[in-house]
């Protein structure tokens, strides 16, 4: 009896293990908020090369990310990085929140602010946002970095 009663146990289990596949869906939201989905258009261009002036998939500069992120949702911004610094409300780095700008100074010899990167993320003090270099191209640093923490210059809320 015992061995007839583990036989129709270790059947069963067989059985419903060979039958049961789990189906794993992947789960994709889309950006709610006109915030998120002006960052998520920015973040579709990680990784294209950069280009001076340009605004699509084979080249980008700064503004280039920036303009093109906000004209998705329809919000205008000057096309050069400091005349966008000239838009918005100054704001202090302790209530930069995703959908931010943040305006650098990276040349010594240059008076006026020549980069803009776009707020990702501000969790714990941790700064992220999206930009694009000379060398990677369209990438998402933080403002703790050593470069971009000593070539800022101001932060500005748009929206």
């Amino acid at each position: 009896m015992k061995k007839c009663f583990f036989l129709i146990v270790v059947f069963s289990f067989v059985l419903s293990s060979c039958s049961s596949t789990k189906t794993v869906v992947k789960k994709t939201t889309k950006p709610t908020t006109k915030v998120d989905r002006i960052v998520s258009n920015a973040l579709e261009y990680k990784g294209v090369r950069y280009k001076f002036g340009g605004t699509t998939n084979r080249g980008m500069d700064c503004s280039g990310v920036v303009y093109v992120a906000f004209g998705s949702e329809n919000v205008q911004l000057p096309r050069i990085s400091r005349d966008m610094a000239k838009r918005g409300k100054k704001i202090s780095l302790s209530k930069v929140k995703k959908g931010d700008l943040l305006f650098f100074r990276t040349s010594k010899s240059r008076r006026s602010i020549n980069h803009v990167g776009l707020v990702v993320s501000h969790i714990k003090g941790q700064i992220r946002f999206v930009h694009a270099t000379t060398s990677r191209g369209v990438i998402v640093s933080t403002l703790s970095e050593k470069y971009w923490n000593k070539a800022f210059v101001k932060a500005t809320t748009i929206l």
